[in-house]
């Protein structure tokens, strides 16, 4: 039977965040398999709070709303982010020019079920529009399934809009069940 092994401050896997300058979380989580997949020049990383001014928001807008944030904001949720430990995992693909063309993200859920288990939710899976079409997106998926496994996730979930499924099915994912969603007004 399945055990979760909870992450300890001297396990590899536990995020290198005590320099706020730093990466999110240890970059020796990330395959040398999907490193060495991407184009040339391009990298595979943790986010890092300079990502900011590396088109990260830029990234994102691809996918969905982003917002007005400035840098002190952007900052405040880094800080908040690694504060987390081992819960949140960002990871951005860089090109040549060091430019964050490409992210995702791996939040681990813990829970009571399954001996205590560890559930990884994938989101936010973004790849600018003049990067699409050089297996990005999958090398992101590729990453943060292996990094989910990793740290101890029994399974890895993912919500996707109907017309992306057959992407996530050539990722390895199938359709299981329904997504419900009740969305709040701000106030």
């Amino acid at each position: 039977m399945w055990s979760a092994a909870p992450l300890h401050q001297n396990s590899p896997h536990y995020p290198a965040n005590s320099n706020p300058a730093g990466p999110l979380f240890s970059p020796a989580l990330i395959p040398s398999d999907v490193s060495s997949a991407l184009p040339s020049g391009y990298t595979i990383r943790p986010l890092q709070r300079s990502d900011y001014k590396d088109g990260m928001l830029d990234v994102l807008r691809v996918l969905t709303t982003v917002g007005d944030i400035n840098e002190k904001a952007w900052d405040e949720r880094y800080d908040w982010l690694a504060r987390r430990g081992d819960e949140y995992y960002i990871l951005v693909i860089c090109d040549g020019d060091k430019k964050v063309v490409g992210t995702g993200a791996l939040l681990i859920e813990r829970k009571f079920i399954h001996n205590l288990g560890f559930v990884g939710h994938i989101e936010d899976i973004a790849v600018a529009k003049d990067q699409q079409g050089k297996k990005l997106g999958l090398r992101i998926i590729q990453a943060l399934d292996s990094m989910a496994q990793k740290v101890g996730c029994y399974k890895t979930i993912l919500d996707c809009s109907e017309t992306n499924e057959g992407f996530y099915v050539k990722c390895g994912y199938k359709r299981t069940g329904l997504e419900m969603a009740h969305y709040y007004d701000k106030k």
